[in-house]
């Protein structure tokens, strides 16, 4: 997808496919580095249109030892791109020379509000059919306004996806008291 555009597309299986690979690349550079990855975003939820971007959450206990990853990353065309400690830094994969993105890498801290929150996102709206159709309902809608401002269209999302994040944060603690 070109850098700054929006558009989205049905689920499609090639999506899991794409990210299990990218997760046994990672799982291979990084090895006890990463205590945890997983395929997150709207790509992994099933029932839902998205952008044709894979994101991967890799949880980490420190974020210098991935940093020490970098040019064994950037062989795989893992690329760093930015660090917005203490929140997550980020890699990329892609098509540079045509300005294209195919994956955003996202490494958090382990058991953070920013790897529980990709985690129960994703598993309470693939739990939740109704409430992820509201939500592709938002991004759709989102996509057709903003095709060429992904900032607007991301910023437009923040209202629904922090419903949905305190619902799943409802649900799980429930699912954690079963």
């Amino acid at each position: 997808m070109k850098r700054g555009t929006v558009y989205l597309e049905p689920h499609q299986a090639e999506w899991e496919r794409a990210a299990e690979e990218t997760i046994q690349t990672l799982k291979r550079i990084l090895g006890s580095v990463a205590v945890d990855i997983q395929h997150i975003g709207s790509t992994s939820i099933r029932t839902i249109s998205a952008k044709p971007i894979i994101d991967i959450a890799v949880a980490v206990n420190d974020y210098e030892l991935i940093l020490s990853k970098c040019d064994e990353l950037e062989k795989a065309d893992i690329v760093f791109r930015f660090d917005e400690r203490p929140e997550q830094l980020l890699f990329i994969m892609g098509d540079f020379e045509k300005d294209t993105r195919s994956h955003h890498i996202h490494v958090v801290i382990y058991g953070s509000d920013e790897w529980n929150n990709y985690i129960n996102f994703r598993d309470y709206l693939n739990s939740h059919i109704a409430a992820a159709k509201d939500y592709e309902q938002v991004k759709l809608r989102l996509a057709e306004q903003y095709p060429d401002d992904r900032i607007a269209y991301t910023d437009g999302k923040q209202e629904v996806i922090d419903k949905l994040l305190a619902e799943a944060r409802v649900w799980k603690n429930k699912q954690s008291s079963k």
